[in-house]
């Protein structure tokens, strides 16, 4: 099974990283070009127990890949999760959804 998560975060660079684990093809997609190219690097830009060590195992198995070509990332997936920020809307509290309809576009 072929998984794109959009966003590399804390909730989809450890999704990714855990799916690609369990043993499924993932790539990770985030539009920060600078932070894709430290994640091809090896370089983990959040503090997650064990992660690093992960990361490194799915590349190596090349379970696991980083790239901000979102349109080519999920023209062959099977399932596509988005996971970017939904900070506080301004005034009312609810979740803001703008990044999550941006990804979904």
């Amino acid at each position: 099974m072929k998984i794109t998560v959009i966003g590399t975060g804390y909730v989809g660079l450890v999704s990714g990283t855990c799916f690609s684990e369990f043993g499924f093809h993932v790539t990770c997609v985030d539009k920060d070009i600078d932070k894709i190219q430290h994640l091809q690097q090896g370089e983990i830009p959040i503090y997650e127990p064990g992660l690093d060590d992960l990361v490194q195992r799915n590349v190596s198995a090349k379970r696991l890949r980083f790239t901000s070509a979102v349109t080519d990332a999920v023209k062959d997936a099977d399932a596509v999760f988005i996971a970017v920020g939904t900070p506080e809307r301004r005034g009312d509290g609810h979740a803001d959804l703008s990044y999550v309809y941006a990804a979904a576009e």
